[in-house]
C-alpha cells in the first residue's frame, strides 16, 4: 500500500475520527485539556505506527500536561481504537503537538488589530482634513 493511496487516506481519516472521539469523550484524565483537537493522523503503510497531530488551546503547561496524560493513556486509547476501527494491526501511537490552530487564531487576532488601527488612522485623517464636522458622524 503506497503512503498516499486512497486506502491509506481513508484509514488516516477513520483513525483521526476515532481518536478524536476517544480523546474527547472517553478519557477522564484531568491532565488532558478539554480544548484538545486531533488535527491529523498518519498511519504508516504497514499499519504498525501512527503519528497523531494534536492541537491544545492554552499555554505550554497545558500542552505538556495533555501530552503526558495521552502518553499514559496510550494503552486505553489503542484498545478503543482497535474496537472502533477494524485494522489488521492496531498501530503504536506517537503524539505530536501541532500549533497550527493556535497560530491561525493568533494571526486572525493580529489582522483584526491591524484593521482596527487602519480604520482609526483613516478616521483621524478625515478629521484633520476637514471631512467631518464637529460631531464626527455627519459630513459637512
Amino acid at each position: 500500500m503506497k503512503k498516499n493511496s486512497l486506502k491509506n487516506t481513508r484509514i488516516n481519516g477513520e483513525v483521526r475520527r476515532a481518536l478524536a472521539e476517544v480523546i474527547q469523550g472517553e478519557i477522564k484524565d484531568p491532565r488532558i485539556s478539554r480544548w484538545t483537537s486531533v488535527v491529523s493522523a498518519e498511519v504508516s503503510p504497514d499499519l504498525k505506527s501512527c503519528k497523531v497531530w494534536l492541537s491544545v488551546l492554552g499555554n505550554d503547561e497545558d500542552r505538556k500536561a495533555t501530552l503526558e496524560g495521552l502518553r499514559s493513556a496510550e494503552g486505553f486509547i489503542r484498545s478503543r481504537l482497535a474496537k472502533s476501527v477494524n485494522l489488521r494491526n492496531t498501530p503504536e501511537l506517537t503524539f505530536v503537538m501541532d500549533q497550527s490552530i493556535e497560530y491561525g487564531v493568533n494571526m486572525t487576532r493580529r489582522i483584526d488589530e491591524v484593521l482596527s488601527l487602519d480604520d482609526e488612522n483613516a478616521r483621524r485623517r478625515m478629521e484633520t482634513e476637514g471631512g467631518l464636522s464637529a460631531d464626527k458622524d455627519q459630513p459637512l
